[in-house]
């Protein structure tokens, strides 16, 4: 069972001019892990970045490099990402692949494994392969963008997945609206891992808005 809790700052919201000292900052604060958003202006409308930022990002910092795949061919991409540095790397459940061929190769290549999940989409989509995952990322908001609110329904997607993740020892983890307000809330859910990028990086002060973030969930 995984009873690990962390704050994974998302740098979808840090400032890319100063990215290095924004790593330092959440380092400092006692990040573990950073969140890397790939969005393809597909599968999500947006842009975000590709494997080469992934990989100047992995120079600057020793963190356990989480990408999110939210892009519609991750099959095509997966390998450049692992190679660029990425410890862990989450598909989309929707996506119209194999999931279970996608998830053996990226373990074959070195890397975590894990799987996605939006909020319109039933909980039992996941359900066939939670056994082949090292990872589950539960979307509290719809994705693309950053700075929305959390919907509180989806954490109900949390608790189902709870008895799935003791049994096969993997976290649970949730990105999309995670904030002072929210996240006691998220906490109670049985989350393990709590993307934030707004509620860190938004106002130039990611290394205190980690550490008040943090007190929400170890008290």
């Amino acid at each position: 069972m995984i009873k690990i809790k962390e704050i994974v700052p998302s740098v979808l919201s840090a400032d890319f001019s100063k990215i290095e000292a924004e790593l330092r900052a959440i380092e400092r604060a006692g990040a573990k892990r950073v969140h890397l958003d790939i969005m393809d202006g597909h599968f999500v409308p947006n842009i975000t970045f590709g494997p080469i930022i992934v990989r100047a990002i992995r120079k600057l910092t020793d963190l356990h490099l989480e990408t999110h795949l939210m892009i519609s061919e991750p099959d095509k991409y997966i390998e450049q990402f692992i190679k660029a540095g990425s410890d862990t790397i989450v598909i989309q459940v929707e996506t119209d692949v194999n999931i279970p061929k996608e998830l053996e190769k990226i373990r074959n290549l070195g890397a975590n494994a894990g799987l996605v999940i939006n909020p319109p989409t039933n909980f039992k989509a996941l359900e066939e392969y939670l056994d082949q995952i090292d990872h589950l990322l539960i979307m509290t908001v719809n994705p693309g963008f950053g700075g929305q609110k959390l919907m509180p329904e989806v954490l109900e997607k949390v608790k189902k997945a709870r008895p799935y993740a003791d049994k096969y020892n993997f976290p649970v983890e949730i990105d999309g609206g995670v904030n002072l307000s929210t996240i006691e809330r998220a906490d109670k859910a049985g989350v393990n891992l709590f993307v934030a990028g707004s509620a860190v990086f938004s106002d130039g002060n990611p290394e205190e808005n980690f550490t008040e973030l943090e007190k929400r969930i170890k008290q």
